[in-house]
């Protein structure tokens, strides 16, 4: 039997399309039945049962990335679902960092914690055993779009450029911690958390979906980069892109960061 990995990230379905989000019922089979199913947690309180701890970084090397993911217990035909506190931020960035690094089958958990815990499922406050797999990772380039393909694609028009992150960002009035303040050139505004119900955490409807992304002028039949100030609010639109149906959609993972911080990057 393929065993089970559910990840929690610190901060603490129905499927919607093509199922990629778990069911809680489905969850709570797996998390309890499974021989080897085990759930990766990082929360300081209570947590489902069997979890593990990964909190997401900054990209690594592969070697690095093989060891850490391989010391979880995961390896490439694992299924793993996803979840956090955080209206899936950080779980979305988990979920593209695994599948970036060759992990086929992960998931994110519709609702989080937050839908775990108002459904009273099973939680767990001890340290699970964890027995280390063998994982190679190997980069799936075509998941990760970079400050150069997107300065290409400024005149050729390759990817349309989704901005995740909030309107004062992307107008220019909240700059954060950046040399510069506003936009890449012809970019698309959606906030990624406009993507979930903020009560209960979960996914919004596949029909409320399509209206917020045809309200911001996405289309999902064409290759998009997705960007925030740090991959992780790109990650939950990349995510959402997915659900839909997109068949193409990139993170620009270092984001504005690095675009709003270098000197050869238009700004608007």
């Amino acid at each position: 039997m393929t065993p089970t990995i559910t990840i929690e990230i610190p901060a603490a379905s129905e499927a919607l399309v093509r199922q990629l989000l778990a069911l809680h019922e489905e969850l709570q089979a797996l998390a309890l039945s499974a021989p080897d199913g085990t759930v990766l947690n990082a929360c300081e309180e209570a947590v489902i049962p069997k979890g593990r701890d990964l909190t997401a970084n900054l990209l690594a090397d592969a070697d690095a990335w093989s060891k850490r993911i391989g010391s979880l217990g995961v390896g490439a035909d694992t299924q793993v679902v996803v979840y956090d506190d955080n209206h899936a931020k950080d779980a979305a960035r988990v979920w593209w960092i695994l599948r970036y690094w060759g992990v086929k089958d992960v998931r994110l958990l519709n609702g989080g914690w937050v839908g775990w815990d108002k459904g009273k499922h099973p939680t767990d406050k001890t340290d699970a055993v964890i027995k280390s797999s063998e994982f190679k990772a190997v980069a799936a380039t075509e998941r990760m779009a970079t400050k150069d393909e997107l300065l290409k694609s400024l005149s050729g028009g390759k990817f349309q450029i989704v901005d995740a992150r909030s309107e004062g960002e992307f107008c220019g009035t909240d700059a954060l911690k950046n040399k510069r303040a506003g936009a890449i050139p012809g970019s698309k505004q959606l906030e990624w958390i406009d993507l979930l119900d903020k009560d209960t955490h979960r996914f919004k409807s596949p029909d409320e979906l399509k209206k917020l992304f045809d309200a911001a002028g996405v289309k999902l039949d064409r290759p998009t980069a997705t960007h925030c100030q740090s991959g992780g609010r790109a990650a939950v639109m990349a995510y959402g892109l997915e659900l839909m149906g997109a068949k193409d959609e990139r993170n620009y993972y270092k984001s504005w960061s690095e675009w709003g911080n270098a000197d050869d990057t238009p700004v608007v």
